[in-house]
C-alpha cells in the first residue's frame, strides 16, 4: 500500500492505535472478572479482479466472561466500485469508480444483560472526494438513565471541543439512522453519528481527523466505565430473555438497514469481519 495517499495511511495508523488501546482495556476488564480471555486476531487480504493490491484488514475477536462476543476490526482497502454501486457513493461515478477506505469498527455483546451492548465506528474514505465519518451508540437491553446520560455527556464534550453545533446535529443523525422502521423502534438509546466531514485541503483534513480521534478517545473513556459499573449485577432468566429478544432487533437492523454492512459486502470485504456485529445468540417471538 506504499502508493496510497499519506492521509489514508495516517488515518489507518490512528485506527490501529485505537484498536490496540481498546483491546487492552477490554482484556483488563476480563482479568478483573477472573477470566483469561484475550483477543484472537485474523488477518485477511482483499482480492481484486485485476490482480492489483486491494488491501485487507485484521479481525480481532474475543469471547470471555464479561464480553460474550466482541469484535474490533481495522481494514484498509482500495479498488473500484461496480458501475451500479459507484453512483451511490459520495464523489464516485461510473467514470471515476476508484476508492480507498480505512476504518475501525467495533461491536460488543455482553454476557450480563444489565451491561449495555455498544457499537463504534470511525472511517476515512477517498473517491474524487475525501471525508471522515463514524460515531458511537449505546444499545442496552435493560436501559439505565445514568448510563445513557453519561454516555451522551462524554460524546457531547468531545463534540463541543470542535464545533458547538456538532452534538445536536450528530445526535439527531444517530436517532434518525439507528431506527428500525418495520418495528417502529430505535435500536438503542443513541449516541452520535456523522458522515461526509469533507477534507478539501490539509487544513480541513487536520481538523476533521482531530475530531475523529476525539470520538475514539471518548468511546475509550466512557464505555469501560459503564461496563465496570454493571458487570457484577445479578440478573434473572427474565432479564436474559429480554436481552435475547433485543438482540434479535439488533440483528434485523444490521442485516436490513446498516450502510456499513452493505458497503463491506459491495466492496469485497471479509464476510466474517463484516458480520461480526451479529450477536452470538438471539431470539424472535
Amino acid at each position: 500500500m506504499s502508493d496510497w495517499s499519506e492521509s489514508t495511511q495516517q488515518a489507518r495508523g490512528w485506527f490501529e492505535t485505537l484498536r490496540d488501546q481498546i483491546c487492552a482495556e477490554f482484556e483488563a476488564i476480563e482479568r478483573e472478572a477472573g477470566s483469561d480471555a484475550s483477543f484472537e486476531y485474523t488477518q485477511w487480504d482483499r482480492d481484486t479482479d485485476d490482480g492489483s493490491e486491494g488491501g485487507g484488514g485484521v479481525q480481532g475477536l474475543m469471547k470471555g466472561k464479561v464480553f460474550e462476543k466482541v469484535g474490533v476490526n481495522v481494514s484498509t482497502v482500495a479498488g473500484t466500485f461496480s458501475e451500479k454501486f459507484a453512483d451511490q457513493v459520495n464523489g464516485a461515478s461510473a467514470e471515476h469508480p476508484e476508492f480507498t477506505a480505512t476504518g475501525i469498527s467495533l461491536v460488543a455483546h455482553m454476557a450480563n444483560p444489565h451491561v449495555p451492548a455498544v457499537h463504534m465506528n470511525t472511517r476515512f474514505l477517498t473517491t474524487q472526494a475525501a471525508w471522515f465519518g463514524g460515531g458511537g451508540d449505546l444499545n442496552p437491553p435493560i436501559p439505565y438513565e445514568d448510563d445513557t446520560q453519561d454516555f451522551h455527556a462524554r460524546f457531547r464534550a468531545a463534540c463541543a471541543a470542535h464545533n458547538p453545533t456538532y452534538y445536536d446535529r450528530f445526535k439527531k443523525w444517530a436517532d434518525d439512522y439507528f431506527y428500525i422502521p418495520h418495528r417502529g423502534v430505535h435500536r438503542g438509546v443513541g449516541g452520535i453519528f456523522y458522515d461526509h466531514l469533507e477534507c478539501e485541503d490539509d487544513e480541513s483534513f487536520t481538523r476533521n481527523f482531530a475530531f475523529t480521534q476525539d470520538v475514539g478517545k471518548a468511546f475509550l473513556d466512557i464505555y469501560p466505565q459503564l461496563v465496570r459499573r454493571r458487570m457484577g449485577s445479578d440478573f434473572t432468566p427474565e432479564d436474559k430473555a429480554t436481552q435475547l429478544e433485543w438482540r434479535g432487533r439488533y440483528a434485523e437492523f444490521n442485516l436490513v438497514y446498516d450502510r456499513g454492512t452493505l458497503f463491506g459486502l459491495k466492496t469485497g470485504g471479509n464476510i466474517d469481519a463484516i458480520l461480526m456485529s451479529l450477536p452470538p445468540e438471539a431470539t424472535w417471538s
